[in-house]
Parts: C-alpha cells; sequence; structure tokens
C-alpha cells in the first residue's frame, strides 16, 4: 500500500507549525491538519506581562501569526487543511477530513492542552477571558487570582501595575510548586513588596453570591470580592473528537502517555508538547518536535533528554532554570553535590539598572560536571542560555571560568558565580589545599 503523506500533523500549535516546518526541510511530503482553535497562551501571558497593554499583545500576537500564516507555509510545500478530523483504523490506519481520508506511514499529535476549570455555583473569569478583551478597564478594582502557576503570578502582577486590588490564592504550601523553595520565597517577598496578598495552603472549596456580592471559601477563611479569576496550572489535553481510543493510543492523568522517543501505544503516532502532559512552555515542545519528526520520518532511535533544556517563567524578575534542582541533585548524588550563589547585587550592570533582586546558582558534581543552574533576576531568561548550552556541550565547571563577557553587563554574574563555586571546591579539597601551601611557602623561601 502507498501512503499520501510522509507525516500527517494534528494541532494548531506552534509546536505543531514548528514540526511541520521542520519535516518539510528533511524534504518529506506532509500535510498539516490546523485543528482546533488554540490561543498562544505563553506569548499572550508573557508579551501582557511585559506591557501591559492587550491591544499591543493582540498586535504581537497578528504579527506572529502572519509570519505562520497558512499562505506562508503552503509556500513551503505543506498542505493545510482547515477543518478537524478523527483517526479511523479500518481498513488502513488513517486519519479521517470531511469523509477525506488521509493516509501516512506515521502521525504527530500536537494540539496541545487548556486548563482545567473548575465546578463552581457562580461564573469567574480565566485567562482566556481577558485575553479577549481589548483593554484591561473592564475589570473591577477588587480581585481574586486563584492559582499558584507560572500563568496566575504573571497576570497578577500586570493587574497590580494598573491599580487593581489582588489577592493570590495557592493551593500549596509555596507559590510555583514546582520550583525551588529559595526561589519561590524570593518571588513572593516581591509580590507581598508590590501589594499583592497571597494565601498559602489555602484551596478553594466553594463559590457563591451573596447580598450581591462574590464570595469565595478559600482554606479556612471566606473572602469578598468584586471577580474571581482562575489560573490554576491543572491542564487537560485538546483531543476530543480525534478517537484516539479507536487506534489504541491510551490516555494517562495528565495526557497522552509517550516514551522516550515520543511514541504513543501506538507506535505509528508520536505526541509533542503539553498534549502530553508536559510543562506548556514552547521550546519544550520545539525540542521534542525534532526528535518526533526525526524518529517518525526515519528510524526511531532518537530519545528526549530534558537536563539541558531551559525553562523561563517571565514573572518580574524573570525565573529561569536548567537541569537539576539543587535538592533533586541532593538526592541522586549526595555530598558529591556543591553549590555556588551569586546576587545581583554584586553586579555592576545590574546596579546601574537599579535591578539589584535576584541571583545566580550553579549546581555541580565534585568533579566539575555541570547538574543544574538557576538564575532569577534581569534577563534571566537570556542569561540561561549560556549554561543551557554548556551543559548540552558537556563543559565543566573550569570552562565556565574561563569565559570572559564584556563589562559591565549582567552576563558577567555566570562566570563570577563559577570562580565561586571553584573557590568553595578548592577549599573542600584539604590534599590540594595543603600541597598549595606548602608549594607556596616553599617559593617564598627560596633564595635567589
Amino acid at each position: 500500500m502507498s501512503f499520501e503523506y510522509d507525516l500527517i500533523i494534528i494541532g494548531n500549535t506552534p509546536a505543531a507549525i514548528f514540526a511541520a516546518v521542520t519535516a518539510t526541510y528533511l524534504n518529506a511530503r506532509v500535510a498539516l491538519v490546523k485543528h482546533p482553535e488554540n490561543i498562544n497562551e505563553i506569548i499572550y501571558s508573557s508579551a501582557l506581562a511585559e506591557t501591559q497593554n492587550i491591544a499591543w499583545t493582540k498586535e504581537v500576537i497578528e504579527v506572529i501569526k502572519e509570519q505562520n500564516s497558512s499562505t506562508s507555509l503552503a509556500a513551503l510545500g505543506i498542505d493545510i487543511i482547515h477543518s478537524g478530523g478523527e483517526f479511523c483504523r479500518l481498513p488502513q490506519q488513517g486519519f479521517v477530513v470531511k469523509n477525506r481520508r488521509l493516509s501516512s506511514r506515521t502521525y504527530l499529535i500536537a494540539t496541545g492542552s487548556y486548563q482545567a476549570n473548575p465546578k463552581l455555583e457562580i461564573n469567574y473569569l480565566t485567562p482566556q477571558d481577558i485575553y479577549q478583551k481589548d483593554d484591561l478597564t473592564y475589570l473591577p478594582d477588587n480581585l481574586i487570582i486563584v492559582g499558584g502557576s507560572p500563568q496566575a503570578i504573571e497576570l497578577a502582577q500586570t493587574l497590580q501595575k494598573i491599580g487593581k486590588n489582588l489577592t493570590l490564592v495557592v493551593e500549596d504550601n509555596q507559590i510555583l510548586p514546582k520550583e525551588e523553595p529559595e526561589t519561590s520565597k524570593l518571588l513572593q517577598a516581591k509580590l507581598e513588596t508590590e501589594g499583592i496578598k497571597i494565601l498559602q495552603n489555602s484551596p478553594l472549596t466553594q463559590a457563591k453570591i451573596i447580598d450581591g456580592k462574590k464570595w469565595v471559601q478559600v482554606g479556612d477563611k471566606a473572602i469578598e470580592t468584586d471577580e474571581i479569576i482562575i489560573a490554576t496550572s491543572k491542564r487537560k489535553p485538546l483531543i476530543t473528537g480525534l478517537n484516539l481510543e479507536g487506534v489504541g493510543v491510551e490516555i494517562g492523568k495528565v495526557g497522552i502517555k509517550v516514551n522516550e522517543k515520543l511514541q504513543t501505544t501506538n507506535p505509528q503516532i508520536y505526541a509533542i508538547g503539553d498534549v502530553t502532559g508536559g510543562y506548556p512552555f514552547l521550546n519544550i515542545a520545539q525540542y521534542e518536535a525534532q526528535i518526533a519528526v526525526k524518529n517518525a520520518l526515519f528510524f526511531p532511535l532518537q530519545k528526549t533528554n530534558y537536563n539541558h533544556i531551559p525553562i523561563v517563567i517571565f514573572t518580574e524578575p524573570q525565573i529561569a532554570r536548567v537541569g537539576m534542582t539543587e535538592a533533586q541533585a541532593k538526592r541522586r548524588y549526595g555530598d558529591e553535590v556543591f553549590v555556588g550563589e551569586q546576587y545581583f547585587k554584586t553586579n555592576a550592570q545590574a546596579i546601574i539598572l537599579d535591578k539589584i533582586t535576584g541571583y545566580c546558582k550553579i549546581i555541580v558534581r565534585r568533579n566539575g560536571e555541570i547538574l543544574g543552574a538557576c538564575i532569577v533576576g534581569e534577563m534571566a531568561g537570556e542569561l540561561i542560555g549560556t549554561l543551557a548550552l554548556a551543559m548540552s556541550k558537556k563543559m565543566k565547571l573550569k570552562e565556565i571560568t574561563n569565559l570572559h563577557f564584556p563589562s559591565p553587563t549582567l552576563s558577567e554574574i555566570i562566570p563570577q558565580t563559577a570562580l565561586e563555586l571553584q573557590r568553595n571546591l578548592l577549599q573542600q579539597n584539604k590534599t590540594l589545599t595543603n600541597l598549595l601551601e606548602t608549594l607556596f611557602i616553599w617559593r617564598r623561601n627560596w633564595k635567589i
């Protein structure tokens, strides 16, 4: 049997488009089923956090959409299909769109995910509702945002800057529960300094209208508010109507099940991005797209390795991380782990910019292997790339200390942190320390 395409991609996400372009660069014949419509929440959230201007944010989105328009994609040779469809098994596996059966040896699902909203007795808003408006002036003054997710915190800071009174309700014992406690505490202190009230360990249990006012029960507190915004990290895969069960694709608790090669339980069907239940970050989805496309078009030999893939949260200050956290590293390597930190208040450029909140942390093994890094501060998302590249190239700590960035720049904090860490490692090496001390005593007493 012959196939119509080399790869059929289902989804209207940036990851789906990136995968389609990647496949065409390999000279594959590709069909992109652009369904369903999917808002690029990451771009919306980060652009809005930077500008507090929905009109400008929408212009940014339109520019990006134009770069990835159907006309542009079609010019690359991608067949664009603007309609929904579903997988079919008989007589051969395929994807049916409006009674047209598309056939391929392999398929890729990149439909994304959506926020899993709670069922409450009263109406509430979501970030998606806010993004669809033309400005933020329609929102009342007193707001409760439910969630400790990156999106919730970015939105809280955005609304606080335009004069709203914010209460952030967090179910966990810290905001950003997947990040290090040190990072969360620093950001929480910044939020509270800005006037945002934070309630931790406070799950939302009910919401009612009493005497015309909205009330929410969070933990053991009842709070009155003008409006509720739900922005939790709980998400569901966007897979309705795809008939995945009909082709043997299993769904787990958080999304489509995939192996290290990004194959689903049907080895001809791959899945990438947050439809699998991972972080909804575009760079992670693009990395997965490169792996999945090559496996789908050639031999499925490549496996994912997320150790050198950074993530960035566009709060103020920004949070960027790559590799293991300190806790993860110590659980795995114990006393072999060493940590170095340098604060932005010691960086000349940070002082010039008056952006001294934050730090750089590098985590290594005794042999100098870099296990992870975290940067909290101005331009952290740009700075983390240096350490991510170093990890991908398996560079050791000594090579980081030999980097010489222009001065004064924020990037100097990276080799400064590495030097501090190298000093700590030297102090821990008693044999080498004693040897150096002996050497210099001998050198000082050597008669010329």
